[in-house]
C-alpha cells in the first residue's frame, strides 16, 4: 500500500535543507572573494584560502561522528544546534572587518554544517515511505550537488557590492530554516546514552587535516606536501584499525565489504569531484581566458546549475518508477558529452561553448548524483542505512576539498606570466583531462556495482 508524504515530513526536510543548501553555497561563493579580501586585508592566497579550507576541513571532521550524534541526540536538539551554530558564524563574518576574525566565524559556520547535512538525509532514510525514497533522495542531493555550483553566482553578484551581504543574506534563510524545524521535526527513533569514541575522532581529524594539507602544499613545498601526507596516512592507519576492534566504532568500516555499495560510493565520489573540479575552473577560465568581468562569469553559470537543480528532484521520480539504471546511465552520458566538449575546446572556448558545456555536465548530475546515492544506500540492511549516510557525506566533503585542491594544482602548475591567458587554458584543458578519465572509471564503476546488485537479486 502506497504511503503519502506528511506536510510536516516536507517541511522538515525543507528546514534542514535550507540549513544544508547554506552551507554548502557558502564553500564556493568564498571563491570569487578572494582578490578582494586580499586587497583588503593585506594577505596573499596561501593565507585566504584557509577560509574556504578551514572550513571544509571542520565540516570533514564533523561529517564522521553524525551516525553517534544521530544515535546519542534527538533529531531537533541536532537540528537547533546546527542551526544557531551556523548563525553565529554567519553574524561574525557579517560585521567583522579582521581577517582573524572573519576566520573563526568560518569555522563556526563549519560546524553547523558538519552536522547539518547528514542530518537531512537521516529524515529522509527514517521516514520517508519507500516509493517516495527516490524523489526525496533527489531533492536532499540537490542541496549537495547544486550549491556548489550556484555559489560562484551568489558571490560574484554580491562581491562588487559588499561582500558582507554575502553572510548577511543567509541568515534570512537560516531564520526561515529555524522557524520551519521548530514546527516539523519529529523524533521516530530512541535515544541511547552512549559514549563517543574520541581517540577514532582525532585519528579521522588527523587523516583529513593531513591530506588536504598536503595538497594544498604540493605547489610551495613538496617537503612540507610530503610531512603532511605521511601524518595523515598515519592517522587513517590509525582510525582503520581502531574501528575494527572496538565493538562500537565511529564508522562501521565493515560496510565497505559490500562491493556494489563500494562501486557506487566511488561513482558518487567521482560525481562530487566534476562539480566542484568544473565550478573552480570554469568561472576562472571565463575571467582570465574569456576576459568577463565576476558577475557576467557568474550568470553564465547560472542556467547550468538552475538546470540541474530542477531536474534532481525528477530524476528521483524516474529512479521510483523506472529503477536506477536509466536515469544514471542517461545522466552519465551527458556528462561526459559536456566534459569531452570542454576538454576539445579549451584552448579556444568562447563563453557560450563554456555555457553550453556546463548545462551539459549539470544536466548529467542532475539525472545521476541523487539517485546513485539512493541506490547505493539500497544495498545496505536498514539498520545500517544511518553508517552509510555518514560515509557517503564525510566522503562527499573530502572528495570536494581534494577535488579542489587537485584541479587548481593542475591549472596553476600551467600558468606561465608571460603568457597567463594562453598558459591558464592549456591548464584548464590538463583539467578536464583529468576530468574525462575520472568520468570514465566512474563510469565502469557504476555499471559494476547494477550489475553486481541484479545478479544478487
Amino acid at each position: 500500500m502506497t504511503r503519502s508524504v506528511s506536510l510536516k515530513l516536507y517541511l522538515s526536510i525543507v528546514a534542514t535543507g535550507l540549513m544544508a543548501f547554506c552551507g554548502v553555497l557558502i564553500e564556493t561563493a568564498m571563491n570569487v572573494t578572494f582578490p578582494t579580501l586580499m586587497a583588503q586585508f593585506d594577505v596573499n592566497t596561501a593565507t585566504i584560502q584557509w577560509l574556504t579550507t578551514g572550513y571544509l576541513l571542520i565540516v570533514s571532521i564533523f561529517v564522521p561522528i553524525s551516525g553517534f550524534l544521530k544515535r546519542r541526540f534527538t533529531t531537533k536538539q541536532l537540528f537547533l544546534t546546527a542551526n544557531f551554530t551556523f548563525i553565529l558564524g554567519l553574524i561574525i563574518c557579517s560585521v567583522t572587518n579582521q581577517f582573524s576574525v572573519l576566520l573563526i566565524g568560518r569555522l563556526i559556520q563549519g560546524c553547523g554544517t558538519g552536522i547539518a547535512l547528514p542530518l537531512m538525509f537521516n529524515i529522509i532514510l527514517e521516514q520517508a515511505p519507500l516509493d517516495k525514497i527516490g524523489f526525496l533522495m533527489g531533492i536532499g542531493t540537490l542541496v549537495t550537488a547544486i550549491a556548489p555550483a550556484i555559489g560562484p553566482t551568489y558571490g560574484g553578484l554580491l562581491v562588487g557590492i559588499n561582500w558582507h551581504y554575502i553572510f548577511m543574506i543567509l541568515l534570512v534563510f537560516m531564520v526561515i530554516s529555524l522557524v520551519l524545524g521548530l514546527f516539523s521535526i519529529k523524533q521516530v527513533t530512541e535515544v541511547k546514552k552512549i559514549k563517543l569514541d574520541l581517540f577514532s575522532w582525532f585519528t579521522i581529524a588527523v587523516f583529513f587535516a593531513g591530506a588536504i594539507l598536503a595538497f594544498n602544499s604540493v605547489a610551495t613545498s613538496l617537503i612540507s606536501a610530503l610531512v603532511y601526507g605521511i601524518v595523515g596516512m598515519i592517522g587513517l592507519g590509525l582510525f582503520i584499525h581502531r574501528s575494527l576492534t572496538v565493538a562500537n566504532p565511529l564508522v562501521n568500516l565493515r560496510l565497505f565489504k559490500n562491493h556494489s555499495f563500494d562501486f557506487h560510493l566511488t561513482g558518487f565520489l567521482i560525481a562530487q569531484i566534476m562539480n566542484v573540479g568544473t565550478a573552480f575552473v570554469l568561472p576562472n577560465y571565463l575571467q582570465l581566458v574569456n576576459h568577463v568581468n565576476s558577475l557576467t562569469a557568474g550568470m553564465l553559470l547560472l542556467p547550468g546549475a538552475a538546470l540541474g537543480a530542477v531536474l534532481a528532484p525528477f530524476s528521483g521520480k524516474l529512479y521510483d518508477s523506472m529503477g536506477p539504471g536509466k536515469p544514471i546511465r542517461l545522466g552519465l552520458t551527458i556528462q561526459m558529452l559536456g566534459l569531452l566538449l570542454l576538454f576539445a575546446t579549451a584552448l579556444t572556448a568562447n563563453k557560450w561553448i563554456v555555457l553550453i558545456g556546463y548545462i551539459m555536465v549539470m544536466l548529467g548530475t542532475g539525472f545521476s548524483m541523487g539517485n546513485i546515492m539512493t541506490n547505493g544506500l539500497a544495498q545496505l540492511s536498514e539498520k545500517d542505512n544511518t553508517d552509510g549516510n555518514a560515509i557517503f557525506n564525510t566522503l562527499q566533503q573530502f572528495a570536494g576539498a581534494l577535488g579542489t585542491a587537485v584541479v587548481s594544482l593542475i591549472v596553476s602548475l600551467s600558468q606561465v606570466k608571460a603568457d597567463f591567458t594562453h598558459s591558464t587554458a592549456i591548464g584548464s584543458q590538463h583539467a578536464f583531462l583529468l576530468l574525462v578519465v575520472l568520468e570514465v572509471i566512474s563510469i565502469w564503476m557504476l555499471i559494476m556495482g547494477m550489475r553486481k546488485k541484479q545478479s544478487t537479486d
